[in-house]
């Protein structure tokens, strides 16, 4: 195990491969208490185990490719659309499993995963009970709705950052600070930022300015 705990998954994988007993400490859940990728891909790899004695867990995805994730559903062109189809569910179906096997998860960490939804989150306060860490960076489907959750979900959580999220809004901050006061809440630049829109909003919101000026 504790030459195991210096290599990296692929390493790992590759080493058990070489006999029973290596197998049986790659199998140990005592290696796998903290897990780290650095894109979707990595998550279909079959080099890891994933189970209650998870504590730590951080996906973070920089990447310029990122910013196609990032751009609204109704302004991506054909060949946006269809490079995130192939990666859309992958970082929600995975949280959805951790949910499920991972009871005792303690810290989560999001960075430029820009289809995870509120309601992966929510899931995961539920069924996680003892997080207290969540960090949430560039994902922009984020919203109020996951700081309401944190507010009703969220006993054992101390320390949240939800940072360039930016359908975040301020009151939705405001009601984690008057809700959950013990919490360290960091959101840089989120409120601050310009949220989603239908096309049909935008557009009213165009015509009202136009209005204004012309008054």
């Amino acid at each position: 195990l504790y030459l195991f705990s210096f290599l990296d998954k692929n390493s790992r994988k590759c080493l058990a491969k070489t006999c029973h007993k290596l197998l049986e400490v790659f199998q140990d859940p005592l290696l796998w208490s903290l897990l780290n990728f650095h894109s979707p891909v990595e998550l279909k790899k079959d080099n890891f185990l994933l189970g209650p004695a998870l504590r730590h867990l951080s996906i973070c995805w920089y990447s310029e490719r990122v910013k196609v994730c990032n751009i609204e559903d109704w302004m991506k062109n054909s060949l946006q659309k269809d490079f995130c189809s192939r990666h859309e569910n992958t970082v929600s179906d995975f949280l959805l499993d951790v949910s499920n096997r991972c009871p005792n998860l303690l810290s989560l960490t999001l960075s430029g995963c820009g289809h995870v939804t509120d309601d992966c989150i929510l899931l995961l306060l539920k069924n996680c009970p003892n997080l207290k860490t969540l960090k949430l960076e560039n994902c922009v489907r984020i919203t109020d709705q996951t700081l309401a959750a944190v507010t009703l979900h969220g006993g054992a959580l101390q320390t949240l950052h939800v940072d360039f999220c930016r359908n975040i809004t301020q009151a939705g901050l405001d009601r984690v600070r008057e809700k959950r006061p013990s919490v360290v809440l960091r959101a840089e630049r989120s409120a601050n930022m310009i949220p989603d829109s239908k096309p049909a909003e935008k557009l009213m919101l165009e015509k009202a300015s136009r209005k204004l000026v012309q008054l």
